[in-house]
């Protein structure tokens, strides 16, 4: 039997052994990928297992939260410093798609807004304001970079 592997109470199904860190390995993942469900597998955890400890123990949230605020931020830096270096190619030499990077800072904006205000001590309608600006900023670059793109053509 593999070493994570155990016989359950009743001795009778098999279940992974829980790693002792794997909250520390989810939220770290977290922070990079922005994907719960990524960060859960790479964890050695079930998604229901994370939402569950999320709920259950407050500190978890606060961390899992924070993580989510760090990941948007990543994302937004990533697009900006596309927009800014001219960086039209994702890693497979394909066109980056910026359409469907803005819809992921959309996305996940109420996340980022409860983190940062948390982390502040502002007012979450402070940090919305501020980031929907970001987001309008970026949209604004990618309209004009599409236009100086299309009179090249």
């Amino acid at each position: 039997m593999p070493d994570n592997l155990r016989p359950d109470r009743r001795g009778q199904k098999k279940r992974p052994r829980i790693n002792p860190h794997w909250r520390d390995r989810f939220i770290e993942h977290l922070a990079q990928s922005s994907n719960v469900s990524r960060s859960a597998e790479f964890a050695g955890v079930s998604n229901s297992h994370v939402y569950r400890t999320r709920t259950n123990e407050p500190e978890f949230a606060r961390r899992w939260l924070a993580a989510l605020w760090e990941g948007y931020e990543h994302l937004e830096m990533e697009v900006l410093r596309r927009l800014r270096e001219g960086d039209q190619q994702a890693g497979d030499a394909s066109k980056y798609d910026f359409a469907n990077a803005i819809r992921l800072l959309n996305a996940h904006r109420d996340n980022a807004v409860r983190a940062q205000a948390e982390q502040r001590n502002v007012s979450a309608a402070e940090i919305r304001g501020s980031i929907d600006r970001k987001v309008e900023e970026i949209r604004l670059r990618i309209q004009q970079e599409r236009a100086r793109e299309a009179k090249k053509t």
